[in-house]
């Protein structure tokens, strides 16, 4: 019997690029540039990547570890604002197992020569699951690719 528990998390990452706000807001809108920056790294392999990016849209990417364990990321779009602010609430899955519900805000402010953006997330992990901190670093290793990125392609997507 699978003992039922929530266990929640709150972070705060901030980052500056390089780039216009409009540049950043597009590495996230657009599936071919977000497709070069958000995934899993080199041990995993990805399945299925779909993204409809819109408010009420949905994207979802599933993809599986060098040891056969499946990571899917199911989002939800619930406000757009292009160049601002995107809010999306997700659910993570690992195999069948829902380990974790989220919401999620990116929001973007241009400094005069790159934009300044604050991704705040508010998570609820479920039933046991440990996170121990990897979702922020996982997030924080996102954000490294996603700068990366910007620096090599500015018209990124």
């Amino acid at each position: 019997m699978v003992q039922r528990s929530t266990q929640h998390a709150t972070f705060v990452i901030e980052r500056r690029f390089n780039a216009t706000p409009a540049q950043v807001f597009r590495a996230f809108a657009d599936p071919v540039g977000k497709a070069r920056w958000f995934a899993g790294g080199a041990d995993w392999t990805e399945q299925v990547r779909q993204m409809d990016f819109r408010v009420g849209g949905h994207e979802r990417l599933t993809g599986a570890w060098k040891g056969g364990v499946v990571s899917s990321f199911d989002a939800h779009y619930q406000d757009i604002v292009p160049d601002l602010r995107i809010v999306y609430t997700y659910i993570m899955h690992l195999d069948d197992r829902r380990i974790s519900v989220s919401l999620a805000s990116v929001e973007l402010s241009g400094d005069g020569v790159g934009t300044h953006m604050t991704y705040t997330e508010q998570a609820v992990f479920l039933d046991g699951y440990d996170d121990a901190g990897s979702r922020e670093r996982g997030t924080r290793g996102l954000f490294d690719r996603l700068n990366a990125e910007l620096q090599r392609s500015p018209e990124i997507g």
